[in-house]
Formats: structure tokens, sequence, C-alpha cells
């Protein structure tokens, strides 16, 4: 029987896009200004259509100018490499996002790297990477900043909480333990190779799992009262050989002891694309000289 509070990230997300919907007309109506994303898809592959499709309907409805580009799944580095430059010179463009994975003839770093880091809405730039560990103003990574804005809805200071992060990836381990710092937590990181993992997550009021294997955190590891943030997302077969979706950690133990506990899907996920179009508006307003909304 689940205790904890259910955080519900549709409705924290909707709650986000009709923010950014608000600053976005406040910024056309004030400088003349409409903020451009420009998303880049190369080939078919079923999961990115569905996704870029979405964001581009986010886009459109936050008042956002809205830009895709399809390519063929043969289209030359070279070629990806010119439309990338393309949209670095292009003033109507304030983000861009090429998404992954790309066909194995890419290499997908070589690309991440080639756009400019004040249009690069992924947050995965070097550049923006660096800025993010030393405090400065930056594009962060949509998941790990999603995470945060999720545990900030329980708890709208995190000062002083003893975080642990489970996980130690570019895309959510590492720049979500910087964001945990910039709230003034106490950060622990945790992996695959943590000693006495189990006591390690224990003592943690606020948990962000990252890791990657199927309900990985039990019940048993979670200290009570404690806000758990679930990124992971797998899919798992069950007896009868269909498939569900799982976290990183086990809902049905977590959720008996935990304060409060985002689920899978409808926890992290949503977030992801409300958080873009927020660093699509950041972008902007950086490019402009103006100060974060």
């Amino acid at each position: 029987m689940s205790s904890a509070r259910i955080i519900d990230g549709k409705a924290v997300a909707a709650d986000l896009r009709a923010e950014l919907a608000k600053k976005v007309a406040d910024l056309k109506s004030q400088h003349g200004i409409q903020p451009g994303l420009a998303v880049v898809l190369v080939g078919e592959d079923p999961a990115s259509k569905v996704y870029v499709r979405n964001k581009g309907k986010q886009t459109v409805e936050v008042g956002m100018h809205s830009v895709e580009h399809k390519l063929d799944e043969n289209t030359s580095e070279a070629d990806l490499l010119a439309l990338v430059q393309q949209l670095n010179n292009d003033p109507a463009i304030n983000g861009i996002l090429v998404q992954l994975p790309l066909p194995k003839h890419i290499n997908s770093e070589l690309i991440l790297n080639t756009i400019d880091p004040d249009k690069d809405v992924d947050g995965f730039h070097p550049t923006n990477v660096g800025r993010l560990a030393i405090g400065e103003r930056s594009l962060v990574p949509c998941t790990p900043t999603g995470s945060i804005i999720l545990a900030k809805s329980v708890q709208p200071d995190l000062t002083g909480l003893d975080a642990v992060v489970i996980g130690r990836s570019n895309i959510v381990g590492k720049p979500v333990a910087q964001l945990l710092l910039r709230e003034n937590c106490t950060v622990t990181i945790a992996h695959s190779r943590t000693r006495n993992i189990q006591s390690v997550v224990k003592r943690a009021d606020l948990i962000i799992a990252a890791v990657g294997i199927p309900e990985f955190v039990r019940g048993d590891w979670i200290k009570p009262g404690a806000i758990v943030i679930d990124v992971g997302i797998n899919r798992i077969e069950k007896p009868d050989g269909k498939t569900r979706l799982v976290g990183d950690v086990n809902f049905d133990e977590a959720s008996i002891v935990a304060g409060s506990i985002t689920p899978v899907p409808g926890g992290v996920g949503p977030m992801t694309i409300a958080c873009l179009l927020k660093n699509t508006l950041e972008a902007t307003l950086m490019q402009k000289g103006l100060p974060s909304a």
C-alpha cells in the first residue's frame, strides 16, 4: 500500500509550459523577439520520430518558432555538419537540437561539439558542462533540470539536504550533482562500484536514481520520508510475455517508505521537453543580453 505522495510529472510539466508561454508572450510584446528552436532528425528511428513530433507541437504551443530538418539516414557527416553550421549562423534560430541516436557512420560527439554552445539546448557541449561546473550561467541538460524542478515541487528549499545521486553519466548523474550543489545540498554520487551502496543511499533525504538498472533501488534502502526521483526508464518482460516500463527504483517497495516519489512512466519523462523549451527561452535571453526569465 503506497503511503508516499506521487509526484505528477505531467502536471508539473504542464505548469512549466504555461509559465513559459507567458514569458514568451512578454518577450514578444516587450522586445519583439520570438524564440526559435530547430530540431534535426537523421533517419527513421520510430521513437525519435514520435519525440520530435511532440517537441514540434509543444514548441508551437508555447508561442515559439519551430523548425524541423528531417534527413535521410544515408546523409553524410559533412552534410550534417554543414546544416549545423547553417543553423549556428541563423539569427532566427536560438536553440539547436540534434536528435540522438545518429546513424553509425556519423560521429555524434563531433556533431554535438559543432553546435554553438549558446544554442546548445541539450546542454551537452563541453563549454556548457564547464560553465555549469564553475557556477556560470549556462544551458543545463534537460533531464537533470526536470529532476530538480520535481524535487522542489515537493520541497521548494533543498538547502542542507543529504542528496545521493545513483549514476555518474554525463547526461544525468554528473550535471544533476552540480545542480544539487547549487541548491546547497550535501551531495554524494554513488555508482556500480560504490561499496555498501545500500547504506549510502539509506542516509539520503533526496535520492536521484539514474543508474539504468531496472528496480535496482529497493524499499529497504530508503530512509523513511525521503524524496525519490526516479530517472530510469527500462522495459522489462512480464510473465505473460508482454513488456512493461519500470524505473531504477522498485516503486511498489519504495512508495511504502518514501515521503514522495516519481512514477515511471509519468514522472521525470514529461519534464524533458518542457525543460528543452525552458532552455530555448534561456538561450534566447542569453543571446540577446537579457537576464534569465
